[in-house]
C-alpha cells in the first residue's frame, strides 16, 4: 500500500490531523489529493488509507490544522509523532518561500507503554519529559520547494536526475535537523510527508540603490553532529566533526544575476573540555593531547572534500588558558598546512578590545589574496554559472560567538561589496556605507541573524 506514494510527488504543504482513540490520521488538504497516512497510537506503525474513518457520534475526534510532518522520535517503548501546527513565511530562497516553524506539537503513541516493566515505565517518563524542550525548539526553517540545507552552488551543481529527487534525498545529512526522526517516513516510502527541516537562521530583505532594487539573503545552517549546550560541547570527537559548526552563506540577487558567498564557524578541531564551575572563567582541559594532529587531519580532510581550499582564522588569545589551546591548535596544523589548507592567527581582544573593530582591516588585508582568489558563486540571467567559489574561511574564537560573529559580519560586509561591484550596481570606489538606507537594512539584518545564532 505504501508504493502509491511516487517518490516526485510534492510536498504536503496543509493538512488535517485527527485524533481518533486509536490512531491519529493525516488527511492532505492542500487539494493534492493523495493517501491520508494512518499513525497507530499504540505501537507507531503506519499506513496509507484511502478514506479518513468515519466519526463516532459517541466520541467525536479533535481536529487540527498541521503544516508538516517533522518526523517520528522513538524513546524506550513509546513512539511520539511531531509535526508543525503554526507556521510564519519569512522570505523566499531562489524565487522559493521561506517557512519558520513558530509551534511543534508532539502526539505520544505509547499505549504500549501499559504493558512494559516498572523500570521500562520510570525511564519513559523521565525521557517524555524532554520532548518538552523539543517543542520548543527555535530557529527551524523549511520550504516546501527548495532544499534550504543546500548553499545555491550546490543545489546549482546537482546533476538534472538528483533535480528529480524527493527534497529529503537531495539533501546534506549535516543540514538536516530532523534527519534521525524522518527514518521511520523514510522505510514507509512517505516522499509527499517528508519536509527536510533546518536550524540556524534565515534573514531576508530588499532595499534599493539607486534605480535597482538589491535583495540580500543571510543563512545559517547548523550542522547536527557534536550537538549540545553551548558551554557543555566543545571541541571535536574522533572522527574530527566539531561543536557549533556553522555554514553561513549570503545571497544577492539583482537583474537576474545571483551571487552567494559561504563561510563556516565551528570549534577548536581537536579534543578538549570546559568544565563548568562557580568561577567566571572555567578552566580548559586538552583530552587525549597525542591524539590533536589526527582529529585536526580528519577535521580538514573534510572541509577540503566539501569547500575546497581552507583558511583556517584562530581568533583566541595568546595567552592564559586560551594561549595553551591556540598553541595546541597550531601546533596540530604543522601537519595539514599545504596549498589547500592555511592557519592565520589574530589575537582579537589584544588588537581590537571590545570597541575597536575598525582594526579588523589588518585582518582583512591579511586574507584578501584568499578571498580575491577563491571568490564567490556567480549565475547570470539564464543561471549559467560564471564564477564559483573554490574555498571557504573557517573561523573559531572560543564560544564560536561575539569574536566570529563581529569577523565573520566584517567579510561578509567586504564580499558584499565585491559582489555589488562586479554586477554592476557599485563604482570602483563605493561601499554599502555610502548608501545609508541600504547600510541601515544590512545591519539590521546581520543583527537578527546573529541573534539567532547565540
Amino acid at each position: 500500500m505504501m508504493e502509491r506514494a511516487e517518490s516526485g510527488q510534492k510536498l504536503y504543504t496543509r493538512m488535517r490531523l485527527w485524533e481518533f482513540p486509536d490512531q491519529y490520521v493525516i488527511e492532505p488538504t492542500d487539494g493534492s489529493c493523495g493517501s491520508s497516512l494512518a499513525v497507530n497510537k499504540a505501537d507507531g506503525s503506519m499506513n496509507l488509507i484511502d478514506e479518513v474513518p468515519e466519526c463516532s457520534s459517541i466520541r467525536v475526534p479533535k481536529i487540527r490544522i498541521i503544516f508538516g510532518v517533522i518526523g517520528m522520535l522513538k524513546l524506550v517503548a513509546g513512539s511520539y509523532l511531531i509535526v508543525i501546527t503554526d507556521r510564519e513565511c519569512v522570505g523566499s530562497y531562489l524565487g522559493h518561500p521561506i517557512y519558520k516553524a513558530t509551534s511543534l506539537k508532539i502526539f505520544p503513541c505509547d499505549q504500549s507503554v501499559t504493558n512494559s516493566n516498572a523500570e521500562q515505565k520510570k525511564v519513559e517518563t523521565e525521557f517524555s519529559g524532554l520532548l518538552n524542550v523539543a517543542e520548543r525548539t527555535s530557529g527551524l526553517y523549511f520550504s516546501y520547494d527548495s532544499n534550504l540545507t543546500l548553499s545555491a552552488q550546490r543545489l546549482h551543481d546537482l546533476g538534472d536526475e538528483s533535480k528529480l529527487l524527493p527534497l529529503w534525498r537531495q539533501a546534506e545529512p549535516r543540514f538536516l535537523w530532523n534527519n534521525y526522526m524522518l527514518e521511520v517516513l523514510i522505510d514507509n516510502k512517505l516522499d509527499p510527508y517528508l519536509l527536510p527541516v533546518v536550524q540556524g537562521s534565515f534573514q531576508n530583505f530588499q532595499a534599493a540603490i539607486g534605480k535597482e532594487i538589491v535583495d540580500v539573503t543571510l543563512i545559517a545552517r547548523r550542522c547536527t553532529r557534536r550537538n549540545g549546550t553551548r558551554m557543555w560541547r566543545r571541541g571535536a570527537d574522533s572522527d574530527g566533526y566539531v561543536a557549533n559548526f556553522v555554514e553561513t552563506e549570503q545571497i544577492v540577487q539583482m537583474n537576474g544575476f545571483t551571487s552567494s558567498f559561504v563561510q563556516v564557524r565551528g570549534s577548536i578541531p581537536f579534543l578538549w573540555e570546559q568544565v563548568v564551575d562557580l568561577t567566571y572563567k572555567p578552566k580548559f582541559e586538552i583530552v587525549r593531547p597525542e591524539e590533536a594532529p589526527r582529529v585536526v587531519e580528519r577535521h580538514f580532510l573534510d572541509l577540503r572534500k566539501k569547500y575546497g581550499s581552507v583558511l583556517a582564522v584562530d581568533l583566541v588569545n595568546k595567552h592564559g588558558g586560551e594561549g595553551r589551546l591556540s598553541e595546541k591548535y597550531a601546533n596540530a596544523m604543522h601537519r595539514v598546512i599545504s596549498d589547500d589548507v592555511r592557519y592565520l592567527h589574530f589575537d582579537f581582544h589584544k588588537i581590537c578590545g571590545h570597541v575597536h573593530f575598525e582594526r579588523l582591516s589588518i585582518l582583512y588585508d591579511q586574507i584578501v589574496d584568499f578571498l580575491e582568489k577563491n571568490v564567490y558563486l556567480l549565475l547570470n540571467e539564464k543561471g549559467e554559472k560564471m564564477k564559483e567559489q573554490t574555498g571557504v574561511v573557517r573561523t573559531n574564537c572560543i564560544d564560536c560567538l561575539d569574536r566570529t560573529n563581529v569577523t565573520q559580519s566584517m567579510i561578509g560586509r567586504r564580499m558584499l561589496e565585491i559582489q555589488l561591484r562586479r554586477i554592476g550596481v557599485f563604482g570602483a570606489e563605493e561601499t554599502i556605507s555610502s548608501h545609508p538606507n541600504f547600510d541601515e537594512s544590512y545591519k539590521i539584518c546581520e543583527y537578527f541573524h546573529i541573534l539567532h545564532l547565540l
